[in-house]
């Protein structure tokens, strides 16, 4: 595979009057192509949530059975995010971002149009494995453009702008689906193909927008472009390490990059807890049509770009550049919205609705950080095996735990014991995000040093 990807090669720098304009217009087209391709993805990410109530009525599956397929998504893409990582980090995205999109689209497009694929739990599972799998090509690509085209300094601003994506893909999945419905009679599979058509021409798009590095491109490093070199740089970041050397020396004994990936965890515990059971506790306990629940999907969604926006800032002017102060703040806040969205009574519509759009604008800010200080913690050659290391546990552990954990304790203790599971995860996340401070507070006082 990493043949088939191979990095572009190096080219002769480009005359001196032609690297800045050539740089600027590069970056702007390569933001693009990630930022646009990215929101691409998380139109067939999360389909499924918004199919299970009709999973439910349709063919009486339970919520454990659901919840166990659902989880296969997330088994597959916390997999795929590290070892697809470390493809990545040897890789060219113009072709490994493109790729992975269209095999995605290409997994909805069966949901869509074999009825078969909706009918079994054991079919549904292997489907959504290989539609995880996929999506794990997604990220680890971005995060290798982004520490090639933007330095350390411009980084923070770079990725919160770019992490909303997120938030844009999967917002629209809920009008995407009311558009479906009023197109094509009702069939609530178009929550399927609709979204996959619009992710094909989205792949075409970022084909022709992305690039390799700035040295594939005639340009100079973006470290000796904009004079921003990280403490420990040295011109040997700028060579392909290898598969062992990305591992073991860099990832794996990295201390602080395991404390982050472990409060990830949590952190998606909460993101998708919320987020996939968010139309059927809305069906079942507030009442709620097909068409409100879709759009509280959006709203959820689309509440984390003003938050995603507003952490950078705090993270970056209250405190300075620390990741952990912002998050911590933020957890404490999704905490009390949780508390909320559990204990308010059904018939009061708009404060679930405020609750919803809390968690959404404040969840999506400790998933940035994490993401962002993944990247920073190893050379830019290791970025998508780091940031890989933080999904397999957001993944494997928070969004498994949410699928499965989740859907089996509501079918045994009701909706209030899977609130219990969420509550405390929002503590334990808290917890582990603490365990940063002090090492964090180091390093800066070290680099103010």
């Amino acid at each position: 595979m990493i043949g088939i990807f191979k990095p572009a090669p190096h080219i002769a720098k480009l005359p001196k009057d032609q690297i800045d304009p050539e740089y600027s217009r590069l970056r702007l087209q390569v933001f693009l192509g990630i930022f646009i391709g990215y929101a691409g993805y998380y139109l067939i990410r999360k389909n499924f949530s918004l199919a299970m109530p009709h999973l439910i009525e349709e063919y009486g599956f339970s919520k454990g059975a659901l919840g166990t397929a659902l989880a296969a998504v997330s088994i597959a893409y916390g997999l795929s995010k590290f070892l697809m990582g470390s493809v990545s980090d040897r890789s060219n995205p113009k072709y490994f971002l493109t790729t992975g999109l269209l095999l995605s689209a290409f997994i909805m497009f069966i949901f869509g149009f074999v009825p078969a694929a909706t009918q079994s739990i054991t079919i549904i599972f292997i489907l959504l494995f290989l539609n995880g799998w996929f999506q794990g090509m997604g990220w680890p690509a971005c995060g290798r453009t982004m520490v090639h085209w933007f330095s350390a300094h411009e980084r923070g601003r770079t990725v919160s702008i770019w992490n909303v994506a997120h938030n844009v893909g999967g917002g629209l999945i809920g009008p995407i689906f009311i558009l479906g419905l009023f197109l094509f009679n009702d069939d609530w599979r178009s929550v399927f193909y609709l979204p996959a058509a619009f992710a094909t021409i989205i792949a075409i798009f970022v084909f022709f927008m992305m690039k390799d590095t700035p040295q594939s491109c005639g340009l100079p490093s973006i470290e000796a472009h904009n004079n921003d070199y990280p403490d420990d740089y040295d011109q040997a970041h700028e060579k392909e390490f290898s598969a062992k050397e990305i591992f073991f020396k860099y990832v794996l004994n990295n201390k602080l990059l395991w404390y982050i990936a472990i409060a990830n965890a949590f952190v998606y515990l909460i993101r998708y807890g919320v987020l996939d059971w968010a139309p059927t506790y809305l069906s079942e306990v507030k009442d709620y049509t097909v068409n409100k629940s879709s759009m509280a999907y959006f709203f959820y969604e689309w509440a984390g770009i003003p938050g995603t926006l507003l952490c950078g800032w705090i993270s970056d002017k209250w405190f300075d550049g620390k990741r952990a102060p912002a998050s911590i703040l933020y957890m404490v806040l999704v905490l009390m919205a949780v508390l909320v969205y559990w204990f308010n009574p059904a018939g009061n519509p708009t404060v679930d609705m405020a609750a919803l759009v809390a968690i959404g604008f404040l969840i999506y800010g400790p998933v940035m950080l994490i993401g962002l200080h993944a990247l920073e913690l190893v050379p830019k050659k290791a970025a998508g095996t780091a940031a890989g290391l933080t999904g397999l546990f957001g993944y494997l552990g928070g969004a498994v735990a949410a699928n499965i954990a989740l859907g089996f304790t509501v079918d045994h203790f009701g909706w209030d014991g899977g609130f219990v599971l969420l509550t405390a995860g929002c503590v334990l996340a808290i917890l582990f995000i603490t365990m940063t401070l002090k090492h964090e507070n180091e390093h800066h006082a070290r680099r103010a040093g």
